[in-house]
């Protein structure tokens, strides 16, 4: 499909006023976003312009009805000075993904790869050099019809924005298991990146905070007896040497870092297994002495040990520094985001070249 991506540049870039060594996640913006809208039959207005804010009517369908979705993903820098972004096309499908579950129109995947290849490219300077940082990249899409009524919408806008960030976590995790509400349930949309689902979390993980703990290790929907993810991440458990991790069964999001890490597990010759398992499961294998490490995996926390869960009013408790799996995929995965480790399995895709000439 051929874009025909307008470009509009910033008249003067606001990076001067960015401390690269002390970046609060999610607040700093790039200097540009781009932009779609839908029309009813397709994606027209496709431009790359100065970041700014939109005007939107009231009855903006997004706001009533709940039709927005989301993509997360990341941009890093190689020591030439390229920028890479990883695994675009899945975060693309992904994007898909949820759009037909919740009633939207696709955005073609090599339209969102070009139009994030020149973006990133535009605003390379906003990729942080510092070692665990990178660029966040956050696609987005919401229903604009201006209408009060239960149906879908027409109009849809799309939007692609950038931020530059640190580490998400600075440190271990401590995770409660959820025994009262509910993220997602067997025929839901737990698998689509949905605006609703993260609004409906906020309540519960704020109950964990005020009882000391960071997230929440959500439970299946109909027993509370199996693990489903964390929060802002999907979740991994090490028991007697055996890499465990919740199966999709379409109540979990399909984590691209989650896809990539069981691949370099198994190819590492680690045995991984994708299946129900139990909070009962775990307990017992801590208490057995062979829950040897617990981490979770996004695109925003990339890597994240869990010192801590709280079941039952207890707390098994784990020490990172003993790990071992985690420590070596968060750098095999972040060697290979920087293009210092052979990219094996094509996961990362250069913008340095296709785009350059088009932009200049």
């Amino acid at each position: 499909m051929e874009a025909g991506i307008k470009i509009r540049r910033a008249t003067e870039s606001r990076i001067a006023e960015v401390d690269f060594n002390n970046i609060p996640f999610g607040r700093v913006f790039s200097d540009h976003i781009f932009m779609a809208d839908y029309d009813g039959q397709q994606w027209i207005n496709m431009e790359i312009c100065p970041l700014h804010k939109i005007a939107l009517h009231p009855a903006t369908m997004a706001w009533h009805y709940g039709q927005a979705i989301f993509e997360g993903m990341k941009a890093s820098i190689d020591d030439e000075g390229n920028p890479l972004l990883f695994r675009p096309e899945d975060h693309a499908k992904r994007f898909n993904v949820s759009a037909r579950r919740m009633c939207m129109p696709e955005f073609p995947v090599d339209v969102f790869v070009e139009a994030l290849s020149k973006l990133i490219l535009i605003d390379k300077a906003w990729i942080p050099p510092q070692e665990e940082s990178a660029l966040y990249i956050r696609p987005v899409m919401m229903a604009t019809d201006e209408f009060v009524g239960v149906r879908s919408s027409d109009h849809f806008k799309m939007m692609v924005m950038c931020l530059p960030s640190g580490p998400y976590y600075s440190k271990p995790v401590s995770l409660l298991v959820e025994e009262k509400y509910v993220r997602a349930c067997d025929g839901g949309v737990g698998e689509a990146k949905a605006a609703g689902n993260y609004g409906a979390s906020l309540y519960p993980a704020k109950l964990a905070k005020q009882k000391g703990y960071d997230q929440v290790m959500w439970m299946d929907g109909r027993e509370f007896k199996y693990v489903q993810e964390v929060g802002t991440m999907n979740i991994f458990f090490v028991i007697d040497g055996v890499v465990v991790t919740p199966n999709l069964s379409g109540t979990i999001l399909k984590g691209i870092t989650r896809d990539s890490l069981i691949t370099l597990l198994r190819e590492k010759g680690h045995t991984v297994e994708e299946r129900p398992l139990s909070i009962e499961e775990i307990h017992l294998a801590y208490l057995d002495g062979k829950l040897q490490e617990v981490f979770g995996a996004g695109t925003a926390a990339v890597i994240a040990n869990v010192d801590r869960i709280g079941y039952k009013g207890e707390d098994m408790i784990l020490n990172p520094e003993n790990f071992k799996l985690s420590p070596m995929l968060k750098s095999e995965i972040n060697g290979i985001r920087k293009g210092r480790i052979e990219d094996k399995h094509h996961w990362i895709h250069p913008v340095y070249s296709e785009v350059l000439a088009d932009i200049v």
